[in-house]
């Protein structure tokens, strides 16, 4: 196992690791929220505050957390979130996590924003592929990320539904960290304070592929990081509304995924118009502060669509038994995504993949010490109240 791998015995552990490591413009990108970063707090107090009631007494010998999802086999319900800076904390560090994802046994998410193709994605990485989309103001854009999505084999799309308007982290201008990248004597001081990154990521970017760039753009909008495409088509699309989710159900042949669901109401709109799932998440407390936790919003979402359609949460998990609280409180599997970028930014598809072992074993023994020998044991009545 790599070094640094044997100091971390929990996700906690990879987030200081990585910090460490990372330079602070790329670790506060990841780890930060926006504004006054209430619901970036709100999303680990909502998991705290739900108490739970162990039986006692029961055979949980030869335990397992394996699901199932979109009528594929999971070794723990749970898949790899959409992330936009695996790249920087690795050469290559989608493909990296796409592996480890693999390895484990559960879907990964390649993001809009990746510094690596989707066709090199499907060609090296194996395992269970979703694409997700952030549409473009040009919608043809999207459209034809879809179709090469779709011509690749990926198993589901998922539209970012709720990030249609940049939102504020004043952090990043503080750090420079922006689009396009802005290199100052601050930044340029950041980074040389940490060569292992400087020499291993972006090093290796400079004497291979040259500096990484949005590969799943189109090539007339494929600007590098320390570039910026002026052309109004590429940026956010203000308008995005559910005649784009219809459009999007006739374009796509398999499983389509509305991710940023927090209101019953929009959960039942995305089931009538063809969702095979809703992502119930405040995009991990990154866009409207003060928003709702997704932990808290998931039973009035589960009341509303439960049995309809697939119900997956993200925002917030950190532990095993945060995906046992999620799941008794009605989501099929979880959405993790901080962390994996942390066990990457250490260990590349090696520190993801422990990242991953140590969350199914959280699972495993979390189960084991509730009584619950497999998912279906995990029910409303392990929560207090």
């Amino acid at each position: 196992m790599h070094h640094a791998l044997t100091r971390a015995h929990n996700l906690h552990d990879f987030r200081e690791l990585a910090k460490r490591r990372l330079p602070r413009g790329v670790f506060e990108y990841i780890d930060r929220g926006a504004e006054d970063e209430v619901a970036l707090r709100e999303n680990r107090q909502a998991f705290e505050r739900i108490r739970l009631k162990p039986r006692v007494l029961v055979d949980v010998t030869g335990r397992s957390a394996g699901a199932s999802l979109f009528g594929q086999p999971l070794t723990m319900p749970v898949a790899v979130a959409p992330t936009g800076s695996a790249g920087l904390v690795w050469f290559q560090g989608e493909l990296e996590l796409a592996k480890a994802a693999a390895k484990a046994g559960i879907p990964f998410t390649l993001a809009t924003a990746a510094m690596t193709s989707m066709e090199t994605i499907a060609r090296e990485a194996g395992g269970r592929l979703w694409f997700q989309l952030n549409m473009f103001a040009d919608r043809s854009i999207g459209h034809a990320m879809v179709q090469r999505a779709a011509n690749l084999g990926f198993e589901a799309l998922v539209l970012t539904a709720d990030c249609s308007v940049v939102p504020n982290r004043e952090y990043n201008a503080r750090n420079g960290f922006t689009v396009p990248f802005r290199m100052s004597a601050r930044s340029a001081m950041d980074m040389l304070a940490h060569p292992r990154w400087l020499a291993g990521v972006m090093g290796r970017y400079a004497l291979g592929p040259g500096m990484p760039k949005f590969e799943n753009y189109p090539p007339e909008l494929r600007t590098r990081v320390t570039g910026f495409s002026t052309s109004k088509s590429a940026a956010r699309c203000e308008d995005l509304s559910w005649k784009d989710v219809q459009e999007l159900r006739a374009l796509w042949p398999r499983q389509l995924v509305i991710k940023g669901i927090l209101r019953a109401g929009d959960a039942l709109r995305a089931v009538e118009l063809g969702a095979d799932a809703v992502v119930v998440s405040n995009h991990g407390g990154r866009t409207v502060d003060g928003a709702i936790a997704p932990i808290d919003a998931l039973p009035e979402i589960f009341n509303a669509v439960g049995g309809k359609t697939t119900i997956l949460l993200d925002s917030g998990v950190r532990r095993g038994s945060d995906v046992v609280k999620a799941r008794a409180l009605g989501a099929d599997a979880v959405l993790i995504g901080r962390p994996t970028l942390f066990g990457t930014a250490l260990a590349g598809a090696e520190g993801g993949t422990h990242v991953l072992h140590i969350l199914k074993t959280e699972i495993e023994r979390e189960m084991g010490l509730l009584g619950c020998r497999t998912l279906a044991d995990i029910t409303p009545d392990l929560l207090a109240g």
